[in-house]
């Protein structure tokens, strides 16, 4: 009787990790939010592409991209963009980016800052520039 009351209880332990979590706080899978204006161009022959939307709860999205050659034998795709919306206490958040063969370059108010860089380690970065025979020491 005891292994099966603790077969039971683990069951039980299991069931109620294994369940999903209650996302109900503010996130209704019912509700439906319409897309009220888009426009999508592309994919084009010369891998060019354009889109923009703007849903019925106010988020609005757009992107260009072109396809460009970088090296003889590599294209890449430049992208630009942006999308806003409205945070959960109404203020607005916007963003904008390019992305590039260098990677994502986001702008945004909302986004963290980086420290400036300490003098010493902009002096310690320009004397490495100017000695570069002293990399293979």
């Amino acid at each position: 009787m005891q292994t099966l009351t603790a077969t039971l209880l683990c069951v039980l332990v299991v069931a109620a990790f294994a369940a999903p979590p209650n996302f109900s706080h503010n996130f209704n899978t019912n509700t439906f939010i319409p897309i009220v204006a888009s426009q999508l161009d592309g994919p084009n022959p010369d891998g060019s592409y354009s889109y923009s939307y703007q849903t019925g709860n106010g988020i609005q999205a757009q992107e260009q991209g072109q396809l460009f050659q970088i090296a003889k034998d590599e294209d890449a795709i430049r992208v630009q963009g942006s999308f806003s919306y409205s945070d959960a206490s109404g203020n607005p958040v916007s963003l904008s980016y390019s992305a590039d063969e260098n990677g994502f370059h986001p702008q945004g108010e909302h986004l963290p800052v980086a420290p400036p860089i300490p003098d010493a380690i902009l002096k310690a970065l320009e004397y490495n520039a100017q000695h570069p025979e002293e990399d293979n020491l």
